[in-house]
């Protein structure tokens, strides 16, 4: 792919690309509401066809030999790497994040071909001592078979890689339904998959819109065909799809949401725990599942740090469209999230919350940066998942309290805190509630490390070496000798 953009609108199923059976749907840039594509709205028959792929394709796959499906992995890596610019500008377009971070994000999704081409090699058996000399006992890895992966709006190929790769590095074969807000990129990345030779069957994509979503998620989960649901997105969605899922009794791996504290102590270096709110609050213009919610600072140290932050948010902070280089925030996914955005703070405010900056919309889908003080835990803001631009501080008065104000949610993928107190470090990141602990450090996803959460955040992990695990069942074999 050579092009400035990659624009695919037609399903990918079975190895050819087709026309959904319920026409098209759009597909819109917020930063500027004009449509990019229509593409193709697929519907549960669209969708069967998909999984009877995927299926066909499963009798072959699994049998492939590890070295294989590295092979392939590593092609697909290459693929994504060499159509970089294109599809970047394809999901800032779709997505409106900055160009910069859009780059990012695809090559960010090339490092888990990587991962899961080496990790494929390494699904190692056991041998196990035998209490008799009559038996010899040992354990296999395999594949569970069709894998239905649900993805995100927010980092829709990332999320998509970080499935899609563990899934066919253990044998599975996939069949992805994106977010309807965001299709092309996967869309793209089912070209790329084309384009490099991954067999037909083996990925398929199923798009659809807004109103077709739930009838195709309820179709996923009640398949007997499909061995495993994984999905990304919120906890509400996630729950009513695990309770979908039993009647078939297939595996289920889930990454919701987040309601992440970033804790900052009297001793931290108050420059580079600036840097880290910056990093993990406005990346993605706040709509990430890792973004920090509720930011807990020092009464000691209160109004310095909010002082330094108004004034990073100031010198660091520009809106407008991700294609602009300068632009480092873009426009929230859609009107429903501006909405529900600006009810939160407004209820904040009227609660007793104090802006520093920002507080409201800005024309179109964008939210002005904003930061607020006088922030109290029964405040929407403490209390619900953000997901913008919008920055809560709330003081502190001791490390008790502050553990237990941080883990007073239904919530635990993430948390953050910035201490140099050694003792205190280890206290802390044990205390905390959460799947993943930052500790002086805001950016801690990578494909080495497992990624997923406590509580209602989710169930399962995936990256690293155990993200192999939700797609292979471990086998038993007992031999007579």
């Amino acid at each position: 792919m050579t092009s400035s953009e990659v624009i695919v609108r037609e399903a990918y199923i079975g190895g050819s690309w087709r026309a959904g059976r319920g026409g098209t749907f759009p597909v819109h840039d917020p930063a500027t509401g004009q449509t990019i594509a229509s593409v193709a709205d697929c519907t549960v028959d669209d969708l069967h066809e998909a999984i009877e792929a995927a299926s066909k394709a499963y009798s072959r796959w699994r049998l492939t030999t590890v070295k294989e499906r590295a092979t392939l992995l590593l092609k697909v890596r290459d693929g994504l790497l060499a159509s970089k610019d294109a599809i970047a500008t394809t999901l800032t377009r779709e997505n409106g994040k900055p160009r910069a971070e859009a780059a990012g994000e695809v090559g960010f999704s090339a490092s888990f071909f990587e991962w899961f081409a080496e990790e494929a090699r390494r699904q190692y058996g056991e041998t196990i001592p035998s209490s008799v000399p009559s038996k010899r006992m040992v354990t296999i890895r395999q594949p569970v078979g069709v894998a239905a992966l649900i993805t995100p709006w927010n980092f829709p190929i990332a999320m998509l890689a970080r499935k899609v790769s563990a899934a066919l590095a253990a044998g599975c074969t996939c069949v992805i339904k994106p977010a309807e807000d965001t299709p092309l990129v996967a869309l793209a990345f089912a070209k790329v998959c084309q384009e490099v030779g991954v067999p037909d069957g083996v990925v398929n994509v199923v798009p659809c819109s807004r109103g077709r979503v739930q009838e195709l998620g309820a179709a996923l989960c009640t398949s007997p065909d499909v061995k495993i649901l994984s999905f990304t997105g919120s906890t509400v969605v996630g729950q009513w799809l695990y309770s979908r899922c039993g009647a078939t009794v297939k595996r289920v791996s889930l990454e919701l949401g987040g309601d992440a504290p970033f804790i900052v102590f009297p001793s931290a270096e108050l420059e580079a725990a600036v840097t880290g709110v910056m990093a993990a609050k406005f990346r993605n213009t706040g709509q990430t599942c890792v973004t920090a919610n509720r930011i807990f600072v020092h009464e000691s140290i209160h109004d310095d740090f909010v002082s330094r932050l108004a004034q990073a948010m100031d010198q660091q902070l520009k809106m407008g469209s991700g294609l602009d280089p300068a632009v480092t925030q873009g426009p929230l996914i859609n009107s429903r999230q501006l909405h529900r955005l600006e009810q939160m703070v407004q209820e904040s405010v009227r609660l007793g919350a104090e802006v520093v900056r920002g507080g409201a919309a800005h024309g179109g889908l964008y939210y002005t940066p904003t930061l607020l003080t006088a922030v109290t835990p029964d405040m929407p803001l403490a209390k619900q998942e953000i997901f913008g631009p919008v920055a809560p501080i709330i003081k502190f008065t001791t490390e008790e309290e502050v553990v237990t104000l941080a883990n007073t949610t239904d919530r635990g993928l993430a948390g953050y805190f910035y201490s140099n107190d050694m003792s205190q470090v280890w206290r802390v990141a044990e205390a905390l509630e959460v799947g993943m602990v930052g500790v002086n450090e805001a950016l801690v996803s990578t494909c080495e490390a497992p990624f997923g959460g406590f509580k209602h955040s989710g169930l399962g992990k995936e990256g690293s070496k155990h993200g192999l695990d939700e797609y292979t069942q471990l086998k038993y074999i007992c031999f007579g000798v």
